[in-house]
């Protein structure tokens, strides 16, 4: 066996893990050739013996690190800290995963009597939808806010989370409020990149609720770090695995029904509405907004003001 392995085997050199390209069944024949006959399973004794193991790629490499990485990184921890201290509300946005709507195999494993029986293929023609949950943590508070959608992650669709969230939870838990801190990806719908995001924050939320609204993004391969993806979505996941989401009301039970030690609750809300991509924000539209950019890393960092005459015109 360890001759057959000396020129199909690769390694770690910092961890000693090695693996093997040849399978179980490859292994068997060639030993077979050999003059030793023995089934797969004793083959796999083998190589547990030998110290190989059955694994699978992990997704690690973001690519080449951001210059300003950790400048961004250590700017987004002044900005939460001084809004978390001025008590003003923080709070952690994205996109989850999206999820068909049916009876289809839903990654993870639950206790149950029987495996459920689902759909051989992912068929968005045997759904009954394709939901998009966008997700808002109130940092100070330990809340989810989950608004699913059933269209398109567009920068509206975002924005449009966000007003609901605010009409709904955020001006009653702070009703003294006049500044918001948004904890964004720098990519996808509320990315740094796309102006109709920062048309809508300026026109749906802050002229609506005169309300002075900084974002930060974090750098590209940082997502891990918004907090939203390790205090919230990660938990929805957990509670939902292995389960099929058969219908809109299931889905929306199992993000309600998340709950963890440290005292987290969620809340989810169907947010109907066609939403269209491609929607395109001219250079003078553009110039109409009262947006400032940061010193700090300007393209991610920047805070976008009431226009005077314009505030509290979508209050209701």
């Amino acid at each position: 066996m360890v001759a057959l392995l000396v020129d199909d085997t690769g390694g770690d050199p910092m961890t000693k893990q090695r693996w093997v390209r040849l399978s179980l069944k490859r292994l068997g024949q060639l030993l077979a050739q050999r003059g030793h006959a023995i089934d797969p399973k004793t083959v796999r004794r083998l190589l547990h013996k030998l110290k190989y193991s059955l694994k699978a790629n992990r997704k690690r490499f973001t690519g080449p690190p951001h210059p300003d990485r950790d400048r961004q990184f250590r700017y987004i921890a002044h900005q939460k800290r001084r809004f978390l201290k001025a008590g003003r509300p923080v709070i952690s946005v994205d996109t989850k995963k999206k999820e068909l709507i049916g009876n289809f195999q839903q990654d993870g494993q639950t206790w149950c009597h029987e495996a459920d029986e689902v759909n051989a293929y992912d068929f968005l023609s045997d759904a009954e939808g394709r939901a998009t949950p966008y997700g808002i943590y109130l940092v100070q508070h330990d809340r989810g806010y989950v608004y699913v959608g059933e269209s398109a992650d567009t920068p509206e669709f975002a924005v449009d989370a966000i007003v609901s969230w605010w009409k709904s939870h955020g001006r009653r838990r702070f009703p003294d409020a006049t500044k918001l801190l948004i904890l964004a990806d720098s990519g996808g719908s509320n990315g740094c990149r796309p102006r109709m995001w920062k048309r809508q924050l300026q026109e749906r939320l802050a002229d609506a609720f005169n309300l002075e609204v900084t974002v930060c993004h974090y750098p590209r391969g940082g997502s891990k770090w918004n907090p939203i993806e390790h205090r919230l979505f990660s938990f929805i996941s957990i509670n939902w695995a292995g389960k099929p989401l058969r219908s809109w009301l299931i889905l929306l039970g199992y993000i309600q029904d998340t709950r963890t030690e440290t005292g987290l609750q969620v809340k989810a809300v169907l947010l109907r509405g066609n939403y269209e991509r491609g929607l395109k924000v001219t250079d003078h539209e553009m110039r109409k907004l009262r947006l400032r950019r940061h010193k700090t890393c300007p393209s991610w960092n920047y805070t976008i003001r009431p226009r005077q005459g314009v505030s509290g015109a979508a209050k209701g």
